[in-house]
Protein backbone atom coordinates (compact mmCIF):
# COMPACT_ATOMS: atom_id res chain seq x y z
CA UNK A 1 0.00 0.00 0.00
CA UNK A 2 1.03 4.19 0.45
CA UNK A 3 4.28 4.19 2.05
CA UNK A 4 6.15 6.99 3.53
CA UNK A 5 8.36 6.63 -0.05
CA UNK A 6 5.33 7.99 -1.28
CA UNK A 7 5.07 11.01 0.27
CA UNK A 8 9.06 11.63 0.19
CA UNK A 9 8.54 11.69 -3.97
CA UNK A 10 5.94 14.48 -4.17
CA UNK A 11 7.79 16.26 -1.16
CA UNK A 12 11.14 16.43 -3.59
CA UNK A 13 8.79 17.33 -6.62
CA UNK A 14 7.33 19.98 -5.54
CA UNK A 15 10.61 21.75 -5.26
CA UNK A 16 11.91 19.98 -8.43
CA UNK A 17 9.05 20.23 -10.62
CA UNK A 18 10.33 20.14 -14.05
CA UNK A 19 11.18 17.57 -16.85
CA UNK A 20 14.96 16.56 -16.16
CA UNK A 21 14.35 15.87 -12.18
CA UNK A 22 10.38 13.93 -13.11
CA UNK A 23 12.67 11.69 -15.58
CA UNK A 24 15.62 10.46 -13.59
CA UNK A 25 13.37 9.91 -10.42
CA UNK A 26 10.62 8.09 -13.23
CA UNK A 27 11.32 4.54 -11.52
CA UNK A 28 10.89 6.18 -8.04
CA UNK A 29 7.61 7.27 -9.74
CA UNK A 30 6.58 4.05 -10.58
CA UNK A 31 7.60 2.08 -7.76
CA UNK A 32 6.63 4.51 -5.29
CA UNK A 33 3.86 6.61 -6.14
CA UNK A 34 1.77 4.74 -9.11
CA UNK A 35 1.76 1.00 -8.71
CA UNK A 36 0.94 1.35 -4.73
CA UNK A 37 -1.73 4.17 -5.86
CA UNK A 38 -3.26 1.51 -8.22
CA UNK A 39 -3.33 -1.11 -5.79
CA UNK A 40 -5.38 1.04 -3.75
CA UNK A 41 -7.71 1.59 -6.41
CA UNK A 42 -7.65 -2.02 -7.31
CA UNK A 43 -8.44 -2.75 -3.69
CA UNK A 44 -11.56 -0.19 -3.31
CA UNK A 45 -13.05 -0.85 -7.23
CA UNK A 46 -15.19 -3.72 -6.16
CA UNK A 47 -17.27 -2.29 -3.70
CA UNK A 48 -17.99 0.72 -6.02
CA UNK A 49 -18.97 -1.82 -8.69
CA UNK A 50 -21.54 -3.62 -6.45
CA UNK A 51 -22.93 -0.38 -5.74
CA UNK A 52 -23.00 0.99 -9.15
CA UNK A 53 -22.26 -1.50 -11.74
CA UNK A 54 -21.48 0.63 -14.70
CA UNK A 55 -18.25 2.04 -13.17
CA UNK A 56 -15.34 0.91 -15.27
CA UNK A 57 -13.36 -2.12 -13.18
CA UNK A 58 -10.11 -0.85 -14.40
CA UNK A 59 -7.88 1.14 -12.04
CA UNK A 60 -6.26 2.81 -14.72
CA UNK A 61 -9.29 4.30 -16.33
CA UNK A 62 -9.88 5.77 -12.67
CA UNK A 63 -6.81 7.28 -12.55
CA UNK A 64 -5.81 11.00 -13.66
CA UNK A 65 -2.73 12.16 -15.30
CA UNK A 66 0.42 13.19 -13.49
CA UNK A 67 1.41 15.96 -16.40
CA UNK A 68 -0.62 19.23 -16.14
CA UNK A 69 -2.21 21.31 -18.56
CA UNK A 70 -0.66 24.19 -18.77
CA UNK A 71 -1.77 25.55 -22.02
CA UNK A 72 -4.54 28.16 -20.07
CA UNK A 73 -2.60 28.48 -16.98
CA UNK A 74 -0.55 30.57 -15.21
CA UNK A 75 1.25 27.80 -13.04
CA UNK A 76 3.66 26.54 -15.78
CA UNK A 77 4.42 23.55 -12.94
CA UNK A 78 5.01 20.22 -15.56
CA UNK A 79 3.55 17.90 -12.67
CA UNK A 80 0.56 17.34 -10.42
CA UNK A 81 1.81 16.67 -6.53
CA UNK A 82 -1.14 14.86 -6.29
CA UNK A 83 -2.09 11.05 -7.48
CA UNK A 84 -6.14 11.76 -8.43
CA UNK A 85 -8.55 8.86 -9.81
CA UNK A 86 -12.58 9.54 -10.45
CA UNK A 87 -15.22 6.53 -9.93
CA UNK A 88 -18.54 7.16 -11.95
CA UNK A 89 -20.78 5.08 -14.21
CA UNK A 90 -20.17 7.81 -17.16
CA UNK A 91 -16.07 7.90 -16.21
CA UNK A 92 -13.55 9.72 -14.33
CA UNK A 93 -14.79 13.01 -16.26
CA UNK A 94 -18.41 12.12 -16.59
CA UNK A 95 -20.89 14.66 -15.47
CA UNK A 96 -22.35 12.39 -13.77
CA UNK A 97 -22.54 11.75 -10.14
CA UNK A 98 -19.51 10.22 -8.84
CA UNK A 99 -16.61 9.64 -6.48
CA UNK A 100 -13.42 11.02 -6.03
CA UNK A 101 -10.42 10.03 -4.33
CA UNK A 102 -7.03 12.20 -4.17
CA UNK A 103 -3.29 11.68 -2.31
CA UNK A 104 -0.75 14.13 -2.14
CA UNK A 105 2.10 14.02 -0.02
CA UNK A 106 0.41 14.91 3.30
CA UNK A 107 -3.44 14.07 2.96
CA UNK A 108 -5.86 11.86 1.46
CA UNK A 109 -8.96 13.97 0.10
CA UNK A 110 -12.18 11.84 -0.29
CA UNK A 111 -15.31 13.11 -1.74
CA UNK A 112 -18.06 12.72 -4.39
CA UNK A 113 -21.21 14.17 -6.05
CA UNK A 114 -21.96 16.39 -8.62
CA UNK A 115 -18.51 18.93 -9.85
CA UNK A 116 -19.40 19.73 -13.41
CA UNK A 117 -23.15 20.41 -13.82
CA UNK A 118 -24.90 21.20 -17.54
CA UNK A 119 -27.40 23.88 -17.23
CA UNK A 120 -30.24 21.12 -18.37
CA UNK A 121 -28.83 19.04 -15.64
CA UNK A 122 -29.14 21.78 -12.82
CA UNK A 123 -32.49 22.58 -13.60
CA UNK A 124 -33.27 19.11 -12.97
CA UNK A 125 -32.14 18.79 -9.52
CA UNK A 126 -33.14 22.35 -8.61
CA UNK A 127 -36.74 21.20 -9.35
CA UNK A 128 -36.14 17.73 -7.53
CA UNK A 129 -35.17 19.90 -4.42
CA UNK A 130 -37.79 22.41 -4.93
CA UNK A 131 -40.40 19.45 -4.58
CA UNK A 132 -39.62 17.77 -1.68
CA UNK A 133 -36.61 19.82 0.09
CA UNK A 134 -36.27 17.75 3.42
CA UNK A 135 -35.24 14.60 1.14
CA UNK A 136 -31.85 16.45 0.41
CA UNK A 137 -31.61 17.92 3.87
CA UNK A 138 -31.86 14.20 5.49
CA UNK A 139 -29.11 13.44 3.70
CA UNK A 140 -26.58 16.30 3.69
CA UNK A 141 -27.66 16.81 7.33
CA UNK A 142 -27.57 13.29 8.69
CA UNK A 143 -25.03 12.90 11.15
CA UNK A 144 -22.20 10.49 9.75
CA UNK A 145 -22.14 13.19 6.53
CA UNK A 146 -21.50 15.99 8.91
CA UNK A 147 -19.21 14.49 11.24
CA UNK A 148 -17.18 13.13 7.75
CA UNK A 149 -17.92 16.30 5.87
CA UNK A 150 -19.80 18.92 7.15
CA UNK A 151 -21.62 20.89 4.56
CA UNK A 152 -22.37 20.10 0.73
CA UNK A 153 -20.51 22.44 -0.77
CA UNK A 154 -20.70 23.80 -4.33
CA UNK A 155 -20.81 27.35 -6.28
CA UNK A 156 -24.00 29.27 -5.64
CA UNK A 157 -26.08 31.22 -8.32
CA UNK A 158 -27.48 34.75 -7.39
CA UNK A 159 -30.42 34.35 -8.60
CA UNK A 160 -33.61 31.74 -9.17
CA UNK A 161 -36.42 30.66 -11.62
CA UNK A 162 -39.58 32.05 -9.42
CA UNK A 163 -40.74 28.89 -9.10
CA UNK A 164 -37.83 27.66 -7.00
CA UNK A 165 -38.32 30.78 -4.32
CA UNK A 166 -40.67 29.16 -1.87
CA UNK A 167 -38.27 26.09 -1.99
CA UNK A 168 -35.22 28.53 -1.18
CA UNK A 169 -36.66 29.58 2.30
CA UNK A 170 -36.56 26.30 3.25
CA UNK A 171 -32.93 25.55 2.20
CA UNK A 172 -30.28 27.60 0.29
CA UNK A 173 -29.46 24.19 -1.62
CA UNK A 174 -31.56 25.35 -4.21
CA UNK A 175 -28.99 27.85 -5.01
CA UNK A 176 -26.35 25.54 -5.54
CA UNK A 177 -24.53 25.11 -9.44
CA UNK A 178 -22.70 22.24 -7.68
CA UNK A 179 -23.34 19.67 -5.47
CA UNK A 180 -20.59 17.57 -3.96
CA UNK A 181 -18.73 16.75 -0.13
CA UNK A 182 -15.39 16.29 -0.11
CA UNK A 183 -12.96 15.77 3.36
CA UNK A 184 -8.68 15.56 4.27
CA UNK A 185 -7.14 13.83 6.85
CA UNK A 186 -3.21 12.69 7.20
CA UNK A 187 -1.65 10.11 5.30
CA UNK A 188 1.01 9.47 7.80
CA UNK A 189 -1.05 7.14 10.17
CA UNK A 190 -1.89 4.77 7.06
CA UNK A 191 1.54 4.17 5.56
CA UNK A 192 1.97 0.33 4.71
CA UNK A 193 -1.52 0.04 6.18
CA UNK A 194 -4.68 -1.82 4.36
CA UNK A 195 -6.47 -0.19 6.49
CA UNK A 196 -6.24 2.63 4.51
CA UNK A 197 -8.73 0.96 1.86
CA UNK A 198 -12.01 0.85 4.78
CA UNK A 199 -11.27 4.11 5.67
CA UNK A 200 -11.89 6.00 2.02
CA UNK A 201 -15.02 3.27 1.78
CA UNK A 202 -16.21 4.73 5.12
CA UNK A 203 -16.26 8.01 3.12
CA UNK A 204 -17.81 6.84 0.17
CA UNK A 205 -20.06 5.15 1.83
CA UNK A 206 -21.54 8.67 3.31
CA UNK A 207 -21.67 9.76 0.19
CA UNK A 208 -23.58 6.76 -1.31
CA UNK A 209 -26.95 8.34 -0.35
CA UNK A 210 -26.15 11.92 -2.40
CA UNK A 211 -25.16 10.11 -5.18
CA UNK A 212 -28.29 8.23 -5.64
CA UNK A 213 -30.32 11.35 -4.80
CA UNK A 214 -28.75 12.98 -7.63
CA UNK A 215 -28.65 10.22 -10.15
CA UNK A 216 -32.36 9.64 -9.56
CA UNK A 217 -32.90 13.29 -10.25
CA UNK A 218 -30.91 13.30 -13.46
CA UNK A 219 -32.83 9.90 -14.41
Amino acid sequence: MISEAYSSFFVELAKNNNKEWFHANKKRYENDVKIPFLRLLDAILPTLKQWENKIDEDSKKALFRINRDIRFSKDKSLYNTIMKAGFSSGGKKSELPGFYLGIDAENVHVGGGLFMVGTPELKRIRYKIAEKPEALLAIVQEHDFVQNFGKLKGDKAKRLDKELMVAAKKTDLVFNKQFYAMAEFPLASFYDSENLVEEVLDHFRVIRPLNTYLNQALA
